[in-house]
């Protein structure tokens, strides 16, 4: 039987637990299908689009609302082209079987906004700030030039990040340090250069003046800190590669 092109690869929308394990419960399938591009991809790199009671399509980031989905991949370029040549609307209307019903047994129309690429953009930025705020209040997060240099020297930093507007040899000088904690002298690797600006992130993380920062990871392999860097990075990943841009390493 064919694949609906919204839905999990496997024969259903979620995958049973293993026989004898401890529970019945369902976890989610991993893979899901681009409905522009019909191929396949982990459910995390993707982006959500969920529709209203009324019919409006609408970005759904965190992948919590109720009812069917749509998968898109985070190309913003790809999803402004499906926009304006009419393939986004016909894959959606497969995708929502046309449009939620209504009491009276009608469905409603399908739409969505001329901005929807600026809304999935704007969805996918407050997700990152989001998960910054949680992961700063989770003790994960580490600010200050002279601070962040020296866990990056010392090998404590799992992901460096700096502000659109960082200066250039401000970047340079921790990102030499995250490479000798790292053991990668001579790579040539740094850190990411967020599409955020210094002040978007002293918002998310309340405190003044934060270009640079980097998530922890703490001596002894904490597995908290582990999962807060590939939290932030997958944030910064969607956003990233939304916008066109390389994620990071």
């Amino acid at each position: 039987m064919r694949t609906p092109h919204n839905e999990c690869v496997s024969s259903d929308i979620t995958e049973k637990s293993p026989p004898g394990s401890d529970s019945g419960s369902e976890r989610p399938c991993a893979t899901r299908k681009c409905v522009l591009c019909g191929e396949s991809f982990p459910r995390e790199e993707l982006i959500r689009l969920a529709i209203s009671p009324d019919g409006e399509v609408l970005p759904d980031p965190q992948g919590k609302a109720p009812g069917r989905g749509a998968w898109i991949a985070p190309d913003r370029a790809a999803l402004e082209t499906a926009m304006a040549d009419g393939h986004l609307k016909k894959a959606l209307l497969r995708a929502f079987k046309g449009g939620p019903a209504k009491e009276n047994g009608e469905r409603a129309r399908l739409s969505y906004s001329d901005q929807l690429a600026q809304q999935i953009e704007d969805a996918l930025t407050r997700t990152l700030l989001d998960r910054l705020g949680l992961e700063r209040r989770g003790g994960n997060i580490v600010m200050g030039s002279a601070k962040l240099a020296e866990h990056a020297r010392s090998g404590r930093i799992a992901l460096l990040l700096h502000a659109s507007d960082s200066s250039e040899d401000g970047r340079k000088k921790l990102d030499q340090a995250w490479r000798v904690g790292t053991d990668q002298e001579g790579s040539g690797v740094r850190g990411t250069v967020l599409p955020l600006d210094r002040e978007a992130l002293s918002v998310a993380l309340g405190r003044e003046n934060v270009v640079h920062l980097g998530v922890s990871a703490r001596a002894g392999g904490s597995q908290t800190s582990k999962s807060a860097s590939g939290r932030v990075g997958q944030a910064v990943t969607r956003l990233s590669r939304f916008l066109g841009n390389d994620p990071p390493t």
